[in-house]
């Protein structure tokens, strides 16, 4: 199989390629492997390129043999170098292995290198001082997202059809919107860190992967998700697959839809249209379309989640510097960084308390909402795609400010991670320059298997799969 067969597939038929015994798991490494050297200079994804050797490659699985990547941040295989996206993580190895590593292994997934990060995965942009800047595979000229930006690019360029991701604030669904790909973030407890590690951000950060289709993301998340023993906090496995899922129609659905950001910046119209067009096509799908938004108030919401990243991050960072012997400080860690480190250790339990309660607020609200409808349909980004440069590295910029500025673009994110509702993010749109623009549907907590039918039925109705960037495997 060539680089460019290779690539032409999603993970579903690669490895039913491997199973029929046509192409083998080392053939398929070799291609991803050759992916990567023709596409790194044009996106910038994989940080470190570990092949497996022949003996540890597996035939067998539902995701048999399928190359992917692991994200650079805490977790992959023991002993491996991992550098967090950060100067400060510079020669760390692995110390133990994670939930979500087994589980990819176990489905039969090849992980061949590691993926991109932005650093500690707190901005959404990943252009870091440690690994550089990651590019969107559609422009050189724009960011790819973060922090899984390095997943989001690999698969938006042909490198593997699939990349582990996380998501405490959007990191799954940026890049996915930036890239041209598919991003899911599943539901608070859907595929858990496991008893080794509490969820980060207070359990406002999942794990998952970027996808290159609907189904891929159906069979991942079979393989990926259901709690392990004495796991109080995850979701059951469902009764039905959600590959099956897929194949269950979802009737008339009531569907909320809303373009205009929550952060109160005015409304991009390349985007809202994009939205409305989207609202169509879902109304001439027979479903019951309406404008309508949840309401909260957007600036207690930003305090209390700027409380929760500044806190948990310097709990995580600090803790992190003094297990390696190192300073947090300009020298290991960039601008917005040390700022949000030193503001997190000035956030008081009480200040924890009440961004708790705000998150309390927020789920009660959004609870009802999805009470009302099954689904809503926003703009994955607000905006049109960031230019390179929009962040700087270097600037002591404060946490707040930090998450204001972004906001421009991610105001439909975070809400969904603090109240742990599913939302997936799909290339629906092109802008008129070529750029990628993603819709997110959002569904009620658990019900991942709805909104995965859903978005199969309209990945039917709208392709997007033959739709290639600039910069993509040849």
């Amino acid at each position: 199989m060539r680089p460019d067969e290779y690539a032409a597939h999603d993970a579903v038929s690669l490895a039913e390629f491997v199973r029929a015994g046509d192409v083998t798991p080392a053939d398929l490494q070799e291609c991803a492997l050759a992916a990567h050297e023709q596409m790194r200079e044009s996106v910038n994804a994989v940080v470190d390129v570990q092949p497996l050797d022949a003996d540890r490659l597996s035939a067998t699985g539902p995701l048999a043999g399928v190359p992917t990547l692991i994200k650079d941040l805490f977790h992959g295989q023991v002993g491996s170098v991992c550098g967090n996206g950060s100067r400060l993580s510079e020669g760390w190895e692995v110390t133990s292995a994670t939930q979500i590593y087994e589980r990819t292994v176990a489905a039969g997934m090849t992980p061949m290198g590691r993926s991109t990060t932005s650093e500690f995965g707190i901005m959404g942009t990943t252009e870091t001082l440690a690994q550089g800047i990651t590019l969107s595979p559609w422009s050189p000229d724009h960011m790819a997202g973060g922090s899984s930006g390095g997943a989001g690019a690999a698969v938006g360029s042909g490198i593997v059809p699939i990349a582990l991701a996380s998501d405490g604030g959007g990191s799954i669904r940026i890049p996915a919107s930036s890239c041209g790909v598919v991003g899911l973030k599943p539901s608070r407890g859907r595929v858990p860190w496991g008893l080794r590690q509490k969820e980060p951000l207070i359990g406002w950060a999942v794990q998952f992967a970027v996808t290159r289709t609907v189904r891929d993301s159906a069979v991942a998340l079979d393989a990926l998700c259901g709690p392990t023993s004495g796991d109080v906090e995850g979701l059951a496995r469902p009764d039905v697959s959600f590959a099956e899922a897929l194949r269950t129609p979802t009737g008339p659905l009531r569907i909320a839809w809303w373009a205009y950001p929550w952060s109160g910046h005015d409304p991009d119209p390349v985007i809202v249209e994009a939205t409305q067009a989207t609202a169509v096509l879902l109304e001439e799908m027979g479903h019951h379309v309406e404008a309508a938004t949840p309401r909260f108030d957007w600036e207690s919401y930003l305090q209390a989640m700027t409380d929760v990243w500044a806190s948990t991050n310097a709990y995580t960072i600090d803790a992190f510097a003094k297990a390696v012997g190192r300073e947090v400080n300009a020298d290991t860690v960039e601008g917005a960084t040390l700022r949000m480190v030193e503001e997190g250790r000035a956030v008081t339990a009480k200040g924890l308390l009440s961004a708790i309660e705000v998150e309390t607020a927020l789920t009660v609200i959004m609870n009802d909402f999805f009470g009302r409808y099954d689904v809503l349909l926003t703009p994955t980004l607000a905006a049109t795609l960031a230019p390179v440069g929009e962040y700087d590295p270097h600037a002591l910029t404060p946490a707040k400010e930090t998450f204001a500025h972004w906001s421009k673009w991610e105001t439909f994110l975070p809400v969904f991670n603090t109240t742990g509702q599913p939302a997936i993010s799909l290339p629906l749109h092109m802008t008129p320059d070529g750029l990628p623009i993603g819709m997110q549907f959002v569904g009620g907590l658990g019900q991942e298997a709805l909104l995965l039918s859903l978005a199969a039925s309209v990945e039917e109705a709208l392709p997007w799969r033959d739709r290639r960037p600039p910069a993509y495997v040849t």
